[in-house]
Parts: structure tokens; sequence; C-alpha cells
């Protein structure tokens, strides 16, 4: 009998089976197939990143904290600090006033601003209005924090009169405002300073602000006149998502904080040799190298023509529904285009998201005048034969 040598040589990778391999290809077409349509929600398709193919061959592990050193280190740190730094600059962030790092999504970031929130304020209140995306009532429970829903306009902002009444109720337990830099459907950005100065007409001086920011964090930045969406608003923490108007092949984000608030949180962890002041233990070393990668190869005035088409396309859809007797809009600074609920089918076929009786179109860099135009035909067909005796 004849034992292996089971200290030998390591042995390579076995190739996949052809089965499998087929599974994969019939996959691979489906996936093709149904890129094009996809025009209701915020992710971008039109990035590439070959260059990155080589590091799929590491175990590359961003544990810890990106601006120490860790035992591990096979990580992209380096990367990873200057996606930080180039969001810090866009975001208005003061010179070495806040920290943060690449998240696995947009999600994670909104955890990790409303947990600096709770472990500051104990005893707090998180106030979010009903357009607030999904994110945010179960970060709460995740928490065990306290949480009041304030009521929504109908274009999607936070309604002030029922914050400011609902504060003013609660004068003795500090706010924690979940504030919305567009909305998931509407696109609506919550006004910074009305609820700053809300918080002021109260006298509240003890309370912290997050911004969700996922798609038009990186939007804003580029646009002439912005609404007030950065630190120099008066924000404490900001979420912006990474797969969105950047792009990447998988979801993720990056978190921004004030670092007072983030060195409450830090723990010295002897495994990996570094400060531990993330939610995750693991996580994407590739991410930062995607957003590092896009950044490099697009720069500032990339990403500002990226935005500028983006909206144009905007009004360029708004056109065509007003054209096709469809009443749609968008708020300012936006990409998202809102418009009455079509069929069923319409809204498999293109990928939208509805809402009760809206739904939105979404003119990704991805999005194409021609996809235009198809889906707006395709939305006139349905809202007429629905309408039809």
């Amino acid at each position: 009998m004849n034992t292996p040598d089971l200290l030998g040589d390591i042995e390579p990778m076995p190739p996949l089976p052809p089965a499998a391999q087929e599974r994969l290809d019939r996959f691979h077409r489906d996936i093709q197939s149904l890129a094009p349509s996809l025009v209701g929600y915020p992710v971008s398709q039109d990035y590439e990143c070959p260059e990155l193919t080589p590091f799929l061959g590491f175990s590359l592990n961003n544990v810890g904290d990106p601006f120490a050193d860790s035992f591990y280190r096979e990580n992209t740190f380096a990367f990873e600090r200057e996606v930080i730094e180039f969001f810090q600059k866009h975001l208005r962030a003061p010179p070495g006033e806040t920290w943060g790092y690449v998240t696995g999504g947009g999600t994670e970031g909104n955890l990790y601003g409303l947990f600096l929130a709770r472990e500051l304020f104990p005893d707090g209140m998180v106030y979010f209005s009903e357009h607030t995306h999904y994110s945010a009532a179960k970060v709460v429970r995740v928490l065990g924090a306290r949480s009041i829903m304030i009521r929504g306009r109908e274009d999607g902002e936070m309604d002030y009169d029922d914050l400011r009444e609902t504060l003013r109720l609660h004068r003795d337990v500090p706010p924690i405002i979940f504030a919305n830099i567009g909305t998931t459907m509407h696109g609506a950005v919550d006004d910074l300073a009305r609820i700053r100065s809300i918080l002021a007409d109260l006298a509240i001086v003890r309370h912290y602000i997050h911004a969700d920011a996922a798609l038009s964090g990186m939007i804003l930045p580029w646009v002439a006149e912005p609404q007030p969406f950065g630190f120099d608003a008066g924000v404490d923490s900001i979420a912006v998502s990474g797969h969105k108007f950047i792009g990447s092949p998988m979801p993720c984000g990056v978190v921004l904080a004030r670092r007072r608030h983030v060195d409450r949180v830090a723990r010295s962890v002897e495994y990996v040799g570094c400060m531990d002041t993330t939610i995750a233990g693991s996580r994407n070393a590739l991410t930062p190298l995607v957003l590092w990668s896009a950044i490099q190869r697009r720069g500032e005035a990339g990403l500002r023509r990226r935005a500028l088409r983006s909206l144009a396309l905007a009004d360029y859809a708004i056109e065509r529904f007003k054209a096709a007797g469809i009443a749609a809009w968008r708020h300012r600074n936006s990409i998202t285009v809102v418009f009455p609920r079509p069929g069923e089918r319409v809204i498999a076929r293109w990928q939208m998201a509805p809402s009760h009786n809206i739904a939105h179109l979404i003119t990704m860099p991805h999005v194409t005048r021609a996809t235009v135009d198809a889906v707006v035909a395709e939305i006139a067909a349905s809202l007429s034969s629905s309408a039809a005796p």
C-alpha cells in the first residue's frame, strides 16, 4: 500500500470540472444579457480594472486600522489611505480632524456612524425619516438603540415641522439625526442647515448628525452649487457607497467620522498588532484597489464630467417622459428621475425599484440615451394600457 507523502510539494489547484465550467459560462451569458437593462438601482457598470487581476492570486486582507501597521502584511493599507484622503478632500473634512476606512457598503457605513453616536450618547434617540434607506431601521435594531421615525414630505425630504415638534417633546434626550443626502426613491437631500437651525432654536447642544450619502456623496462634490452635504455642513460622520457612482465589481463604500468620536471606540488588539477601529475584523482588501484604480484613471476632471453627463441624461429622460405625456421630475443635483409606477412586466424587464405609486430611473454613467428612449417607450405603453377602459 502506497502512503501519500503528506509533506511533499504543494498540490496545485485542480481544474474546474467541465460541468461546473459550463454552469459558469451559462451564468456569464445570463448576466451579460441582464446588464443593459439595469436602470432602477444606483450601481455603475462602466468600470474596468484588468490591472487588478494578478492580485486575485493572493489572500489580501485589510484587517485592522488602515492608518496603522499590522502583523498581517499582505494588505492594501497604503492604497486605502489614499482613497480615504481623496474622500476626505471632497467631503470637505477639516485636515487632520477625521478618520475613515473602506467598508463593505453603505449599510456598514451607516452602522459605523450610528455606532459612534450611540457610544457618545448611550441614552440618545435616533431620528430618521420614513424615506430613509431600510438599513437605518436595521442598524437601530442591531445597536439596540431607541429611535423615532419622522414623517417624510411627498418629495422625499424630511418633514422639518415634525422633526422640530418631536425634538421639542424629547429635549432631555440627546438626538442622533440620521440625515439623507439623496434618498433611495426620490434622490432628496435633507436640509442640514435647517436641521442645525432647529437644534439651535431648541437650545439642544448635545447632538450627533450622521449623513447617508450613498449615491449623492460622489455627485455633489462635482456640481457648481451643491446642497450642504459634508463636514463643513456640520455632520459628524458620513457614509458613501463605492460601487454606486464610482463603480466596483463588488459592493463597497467609505465611511468618514470625526476623529474624536473614533478615538472613543478604538481598542488595541495584540493578535493583529494594531488598533481595532473598524466594524469588521477581516476586510476586503481588493475594494480599496478598485476605488484607487478608478480615481487614478478618471481623476477629478473625469469624475466631474461623469457627474455632469449623468445629470444631463436625467434632464433628457424628463424631456422624453414629458413628450410621452408622463409626469416625471428630479430633485436639483439628483440623477434619480421619478415617474408614475408602470406595470409589473416593465418593472421586471428594467430591474426597477418601485415604491407605492412611483418608480424611478437612475441615469447612472452606464445608461445611454438609447436606453432611456427604450425605457420611456415601454413605460408609456404600460401606463396607456393600464388607463384604457
